[in-house]
This record gives structure tokens, sequence and C-alpha cells, in this order.
């Protein structure tokens, strides 16, 4: 026997899911500063003098901090453990990932 329904569809009785609930990239695009490029979103923040872009890369589901020097340094970003992160600014990103449908415990893997 096989199963002629489609996986995308719906099931009768149950409500339809929105791109935001159906597309976790999606959701991440309607959160303030998020942008989505191909499989990945990414949002930029600055606090004092400290700048950073975090990475959500929907295949590997994790996120990637990455330390922006101030424009007048003329340095390239570094990938930052983390655990160097301001608190404020990961519970930031866990709240953004969860109100997009995405487990806020994907930030916390490890690369």
């Amino acid at each position: 026997m096989t199963d002629d329904t489609d996986a995308g569809e719906n099931t009768p009785g149950q409500p339809a899911m929105d791109d935001e609930e159906s597309d976790p990239l999606a959701g991440l695009a309607a959160q303030e500063g998020w942008h989505v490029d191909g499989s990945a979103a990414r949002v930029h923040y600055s606090g004092g003098s400290d700048r950073y872009s975090i990475e959500y890369y929907a295949p590997s589901e994790c996120t990637l901090y990455w330390k922006v020097p101030p424009e007048e340094a003329g340095e390239t970003a570094v990938p930052v453990g983390r655990d160097t992160v301001p608190g404020p600014l990961r519970e930031r990103v866990q709240e953004d990932l969860a109100a997009a449908g995405i487990d806020p415990a994907v930030d916390e893997r490890s690369l």
C-alpha cells in the first residue's frame, strides 16, 4: 500500500501552518534585524564598543558568533566562543530563535 499524501500538505482537521511555522528561516526573517541569505540567517548587534554578527545555519541547526572590529580598524571579523559573548546578547538570540519556532537549545551546540 502506498501513501499518496504529500508531506507538505496539512492533514484534514489540523490548522494550516503559516510560512513562519513551516520555515524557521522565514520566522527569523520576521524578527527585528535578521536577514536571510540562502539557508542561513544573520543579525548584527552593537553594544558599547562591541559589535557582533550572529549566524544561524538551518542545515546544521547551529549558531555561530563573530566579533566584528570597529569599521575604522579595517580588520576582519573573527569567530568567538559563546562564553565570550555578553549574556544579554545570548539571551536575545535565544529569544529570537524561540520566536521563530527554532529550539533555542541549538544555540548551545558545539561546533
